[in-house]
């Protein structure tokens, strides 16, 4: 196929078919829908996982398969502190260690501590669990905060939706600037009617970049409502992750959306929306319609575009709207070097200004 952009313009020098990142915290459940006792069964990169909380409120993540015949364990019963198999009723602690052997007779001896089920770091953070899939978090990208301030109070609701695509394009869909105007032409927040041309500053930033802050766009209709001249900061981390941050005064809303990639082609798109304002909790049932339309639109655009790429994958980019998604690709590629390598990962993000209409 020819083309007349230039090579300096295409993304062919970037490593753009990595398998998905293992050694990465992986968004798995908001908080508040795993209760003291409970136990949910999730697939994130094809792997099984039981995710529970025990009677103390500990979260943990083990493989979802009883190593004697295969059975789930998130179909079994669960006490608080083991976890039993519905099929045999062999039992497991919540670090993986077997507990227990009913079948066993009288006087007959078996290495309990040969049986183990494989267990992952699991973090709650700000309200939300996170499950590493890798062997070792040191020097991975840390849990994602929506706020780095500790002591603020944050209220949020949290949307989730499932779509077949390819997680890398979900991935880059995060952060893609262009598309706003044609996907989410919406009269609340901005459409094509209104684009404008943006020049913004962008920083390399822990396994990711952020664009600087700066005065939220005026055809952004929806941050009105803070008042005053509200200010964004976006960050964008390794695996997959966009943060947006809006201030205005003491004011803060954050936006993070989050992929997390199930299995068979199936990505888990789960976002975020935490806020300082007390009064705005009072308005979450109708922001909620909102936010789900938005989605919606990433959704099914994505899932269209799918049906594109079940046929190819073209990588056409051009500077400077799809800079960032060859920024993406390249953390990706780094980062991929970097563990197989047991090295530092370097960040290969350089500070530059882009300009685009949007």
């Amino acid at each position: 196929m020819q083309n007349s952009a230039r090579p300096s313009q295409l993304v062919d020098e970037a490593p753009f078919d990595l398998a998905p990142l293992r050694d990465v915290w992986y968004f798995a459940s908001a908080g508040r829908a795993l209760k003291r006792g409970r136990t949910i069964a999730k697939t994130i990169l094809g792997e099984p996982l039981v995710i529970g909380r025990d009677a103390e409120g500990k979260t943990f993540a083990l493989q979802d398969l009883c190593p004697h015949r295969g059975m789930p364990l998130s179909c079994g019963r669960f006490d608080g502190s083991e976890l039993e198999c519905p099929l045999h009723g062999w039992r497991f602690s919540t670090a993986g260690e077997c507990a227990g052997i009913p079948s066993l007779a009288e006087g007959q001896r078996f290495p309990l501590s040969q049986v183990r089920v494989k267990s992952y770091p699991t973090a709650e953070v700000q309200g939300n669990i996170w499950v590493f899939l890798g062997e070792n978090p040191i020097g991975a990208p840390p849990v994602p905060r929506a706020s780095e301030d500790t002591d603020q109070r944050l209220f949020s609701m949290v949307e989730t939706m499932r779509f077949r695509c390819n997680l890398d394009n979900a991935i880059i869909s995060l952060i893609d600037p262009a598309h706003g105007p044609y996907v989410h032409d919406i009269w609340f927040w901005h459409g094509r009617r209104t684009a404008k041309d943006k020049v913004k500053l962008f920083t390399p930033s822990s396994f990711g970049f952020t664009m600087t802050s700066h005065q939220t766009s005026t055809n952004w209709r929806a941050y009105k409502l803070l008042g005053g001249k509200p200010e964004t900061e976006i960050l964008f981390q390794l695996p997959g992750v966009r943060i947006e941050r809006t201030r205005a005064g003491r004011n803060l809303v954050v936006n993070m959306t989050a992929m997390t990639p199930l299995g068979d082609g199936m990505v888990e798109m789960n976002h975020i929306v935490s806020w300082t304002m007390p009064w705005l909790t009072v308005l979450q049932p109708l922001v909620k319609p909102f936010v789900r339309r938005f989605l919606g639109q990433d959704r099914d655009s994505l899932e269209k575009q799918q049906i594109g790429l079940d046929f190819a994958r073209p990588m056409l980019l051009i500077n400077d709207s799809d800079t960032l998604i060859k920024w993406y690709y390249r953390l990706k590629g780094e980062y991929a070097a970097a563990r197989r390598d047991g090295r530092e990962f370097v960040n290969p993000v350089t500070p530059r200004t882009l300009r685009w209409r949007t």
